[in-house]
């Protein structure tokens, strides 16, 4: 039996790019599975395999300074610069990949702010170094200090926990005796006994060996001349590593104290530590290189790489075991896998080149002004991030682990991107910049191969806008090997009023090019706009090209000569996107009858907060969709919703369209993204859905499906929109309306056949089936119905020794699950208020509490679950407690009343004079019945 449901487009958030790292401090597990990062004042927890995040930690509204991640992810510690510090509980849910943080408490450490910390081995003790030269131990479980140590002369830069049999040179042999700290460890002061020592570097240079059992200072090592940024140590060699901004790594002998070698790096250092066994150690700084030392001789394994960038400089290093590579952190909030497995079976004599890049995460893509689908199959996502570099992503969705990783970073730009574009076969990419200039840059997956093939130079201000051909050319090389040959033309529109097209299909592209192409002069320049271009779009179907403006106009222009064939006018503010509608667009149905024409639509977005839908047949404005609070910063249109196939999950390409008729999708300033349906009949169904998954402005959507021309490679995504935004976010939009249509419907029909199946046996009076049906189905009418007709039976059909009525009610209510005891409370909660429907709760709630022991439902009280409105079992139980008592006082009161009653009546029969006894009335005495007067007293 089938049903109607309300068809309504839905959309839902099928994955989330968001930055995982924004600078400042980071910590890691020992492994190097799991990282802890800082967003602004938060702290994630993430994966460090798949970029996801496990866990986030709301900050307390200041800046964190220091990080500390239990080597067994156990705890993580926050300090602020708050100056407080938070201990938190890290435990997985039951949800697969997700981490549960509990605060376990909040401590003032120092009376300035902790600026480095560390967690020793058993995930117990914690250290934290002041920006006051103070070094103190802690009790994680505890929560209080153990150890407080003086000696540095300014901010304690690095910490570092080791166990060591010989780490003090001055102990003698003793007893064992018992430790009295807080550690309530067995201490052996001899030579051969293992003590738990902390090592602590300042910024003068100097490092500080504690032996936390005797409270002592072992040692102090003073060689260094600047800021020691790591310590680590090395139980193997029985070494401890110390890397400093003064340019070495110095290796300290952990029996003597005394130096075994200098590492001079010659350059400034952030990072350093051992790998296992400690035959190498690895470092990184200012440079932006990794780079590996043996540590018996001292020689460098990694080959002479080349200075990068100041951005490059590598502020953290990580050693992730389980894909033996080394994870980079760098200050343009990048991190970089590298591969390390070349030194397993490397001798002493031989070399590595420079280490293999595994994989590149970007820990924040900053505000994303721009953004297409690049590729011949659309794997990759080019953005422009407010940079002057271009970056190129993977939205492959196939593998998660490599789902938003770097594909390649095209640098040449001298300042910001402000614009991009794609042609349609994906392998030609188009970009504007304020340095005035264009760039074409041609792609190949297949190869790696990602170049600039062409500079544009010739616009006297910024660029804004830029287009290249959207639909192949009609025959000829170009169609069949687009990657061998460019584009026919490029469009750029300026901040100097101008548009110029460029004839691109002229320059020849060579495999063994090494540098960019400058074009000769543009095919024709018009000037366009009296104010800014904002925006241009070329169409699919004619030799046409639009331009927006910021002087509230859009233009239609000849593609061959560049003469204008329409103006359009309408916005009350400028202009921020338009774009034409996709080969194929059926015409709009106009109300006075008609249609817009067979030369398709065009879709304009402005400041005036508002959607337009324009014939390029009359050049009329259609359509205004109104709805956003903010400015309308990009529209597109979007490929009608596809149905899957029977065999669609083994072939995701097996799709049919719904229908040929598009959606569009603006973008605003207000954070949201609202879908149109400019062919729904009525006004008020034009806005199908609001999306709503970003914190600020949205400025870039794309749609990767909208590629499937004649000719492409475009593969079929199963999100249909990707909107990027000003929080550095982008999401993946996924459309559910088919599913969500389908999943309506065969609800729908499944509940009208277990209604259907309800009142079958409410008729045929099979009760225990129409009580358990009724709860299931949440019928609190009928499940009434179903208890007033047990109570209400002839005492004939009734069972002695059942509280209802029928044993076998009393066996469906002795048989429920602790939810379908806490929904039928609620039931009887309700039928309780009532005077008239009191007496079946009072029946149920009886049987119940005979049924159930007292400790379920003391239970039921405690547990969470079990709460409707906020409003736990607790509660539900007081208010049946409040009007049962009700219920009772009404009937002592009614009670009461009755002896009023039988009072009544019997002083009535003797003012009538009559007595009743068991022999009928009896005459009053002398015969003189009703003769004489009754004087009651």
């Amino acid at each position: 039996m089938a049903t109607k449901v309300n068809f309504k487009t839905t959309f839902e958030a099928a994955k989330t790019i968001e930055p995982i790292y924004t600078g400042g401090d980071v910590s890691h597990t020992s492994d190097g599975a799991l990282l802890a990062t800082c967003v602004e004042d938060s702290v994630l927890v993430v994966e460090v395999k798949t970029s996801r995040v496990l866990c986030r930690i709301e900050g307390d509204g200041e800046a964190v300074t220091s990080l500390c991640l239990a080597p067994n992810a156990s705890h993580l510690v926050v300090c602020s610069r708050a100056l407080s510090l938070r201990i938190y509980t890290l435990k997985p849910l039951e949800t697969p990949l997700t981490l549960s943080a509990i605060l376990l408490r909040t401590l003032k450490p120092h009376d300035t702010p902790v600026v480095s910390s560390a967690i020793d081995a058993t995930g117990s003790l914690l250290a934290t170094g002041g920006a006051d030269g103070t070094v103190k131990v802690w009790d994680i479980r505890g929560g209080y200090a153990s150890h407080t140590f003086h000696g540095h002369g300014g901010v304690i830069s690095a910490l570092e926990f080791f166990e060591s049999a010989s780490a003090d040179p001055t102990s003698k042999p003793s007893r064992k005796r018992k430790s009295r700290d807080a550690t309530q460890m067995d201490v052996d002061d001899g030579p051969a006994s293992r003590s738990i020592y902390l090592a602590s570097g300042g910024e003068d240079g100097k490092i500080r060996i504690w032996n936390l059992p005797t409270r002592k200072s072992v040692a102090t090592l003073d060689s260094h001349v600047s800021v020691v940024r790591s310590l680590d140590y090395s139980d193997d060699q029985h070494l401890l590593l110390s890397a400093s901004r003064d340019r070495t790594i110095i290796l300290w002998d952990a029996q003597t104290w005394e130096q075994q070698r200098v590492i001079p790096a010659l350059e400034v250092l952030e990072a350093a530590q051992f790998l296992p066994s400690g035959r190498f150690c690895y470092a990184g700084g200012e440079n932006g290189a990794v780079r590996i030392w043996e540590t018996s001789t001292g020689r460098e394994i990694t080959a002479k790489q080349t200075a990068g960038l100041e951005n490059d400089a590598i502020t953290a290093l990580v050693h992730v075991t389980a894909d033996d590579a080394l994870l980079s952190i760098h200050q343009d909030q990048t991190m970089r896998l590298r591969s390390i497995s070349g030194l397993r079976n490397i001798k002493h004599t031989q070399s590595l080149d420079v280490l293999p890049l595994i994989r590149t995460i970007s820990g924040n893509l900053d505000e994303v002004i721009d953004m297409a689908c690049a590729g011949p199959e659309r794997t990759l996502l080019a953005l422009a991030t407010n940079t002057e570099s271009l970056k190129l992503i993977s939205v492959a969705d196939k593998d998660d682990s490599s789902f938003g990783g770097d594909v390649a970073l095209l640098e040449g730009h001298q300042d910001i991107i402000i614009c991009l574009d794609v042609d349609w076969s994906g392998y030609w990419l188009a970009t504007g910049a304020k340095d005035n200039t264009a760039r074409l840059w041609r792609l190949d997956p297949s190869s790696s191969s990602y170049t600039c093939f062409a500079i544009f130079a010739g616009h006297a201000e910024s660029l804004g806008a830029i287009a290249l051909p959207r639909s192949p050319p009609a025959d000829g090389a170009a169609a069949r090997d687009p990657a061998q040959h460019p584009p026919a033309f490029l469009l750029t529109g300026s901040q100097d009023k101008t548009v110029k097209r460029w004839d691109t299909a002229k320059l020849k592209y060579t495999s063994s090019q090494a540098e960019p192409l400058s074009a000769a002069k543009a095919m024709f320049t018009r000037v366009a706009h009296e104010k800014d271009i904002n925006a241009i779009d070329v169409s699919p179907t004619a030799p046409l090209f639009a331009s927006a403006s910021q002087d509230r106009t859009i233009k239609i222009w000849s593609l061959e000569d560049g003469s204008v064939t329409g103006i359009l006018r309408g916005h009350k503010r400028g202009v921020w996107s338009v774009r034409f509608s996709p080969a194929g667009t059926p015409p709009l149905a106009l109300p006075d009858g008609g249609s817009s024409g067979s030369r398709g639509l065009l879709v304009s977005g402005s400041g005036d907060r508002t959607v337009k839908v324009w014939s390029l047949s009359t050049y009329t404005c259609l359509q205004t969709f109104e709805g956003h609070s903010n400015s309308v910063l990009k529209v597109i249109w979007i490929p009608p919703p596809t149905m899957p196939s029977p065999d669609a999950e083994s072939s995701p390409d097996s799709r049919q369209p719904q229908s040929n008729q598009p959606m569009i999708a603006s973008a605003s300033s207000d954070t949201l993204v609202k879908l149109w349906s400019p062919y729904s009949a009525a006004d008020s169904d034009h806005l199908l859905t609001t999306l709503d998954n970003h914190t600020d402005r949205v400025w870039a959507l794309a749609a990767p499906n909208a590629y499937h021309t004649a000719g492409s490679k475009a593969r079929t995504y199963p999100y249909s929109l990707i909107s990027g935004a000003a929080d550095a976010t982008l999401t993946f939009w996924r459309d559910t309306t088919v599913q969500t249509a389908t999943l309506a419907s065969k609800r729908a029909t499944e509940r009208i056949e277990q209604d259907q199946q309800l009142q079958n046996h409410i008729f045929s009076k099979n009760y225990r089936e129409a009580i358990t049906l009724s709860l299931a189905l949440n019928h609190p009418g009928r499940l009434l119905r179903v208890f007033q007709d047990v109570v209400n039976l002839p005492d004939a059909e009734k069972d002695s020794s059942s509280i209802m009525g029928l044993k076998a009610v009393d066996d469906v209510l002795a048989a429920l699950d602790h939810q379908q005891v806490f929904t039928l409370l609620e039931r009887v909660r309700d039928w309780n208020t009532n005077a008239r429907t009191a007496t079946v709760a009072q029946r149920i709630l009886n049987c119940l509490f005979k049924s159930y022991p007292a400790s379920m439902f003391v239970d039921m009280a405690k547990n969470r679950k079990f709460s409707s409105n906020g409003k736990g079992m607790k509660e539900l139980l007081r208010a049946l407690e409040v009007y049962t008592e009700r219920h009772y006082k009404r009937m002592e009161d009614l009670v009461d009343e009755s002896y009023l009653v039988d009072y009544t009546l019997r002083e009535m029969d003797e003012v009538a004079g009559v007595a009743v006894g068991s022999e009928g009335p009896l005459a009053l005495e002398n015969g003189n019945s009703g003769s004489e007067d009754v004087i009651m007293v």
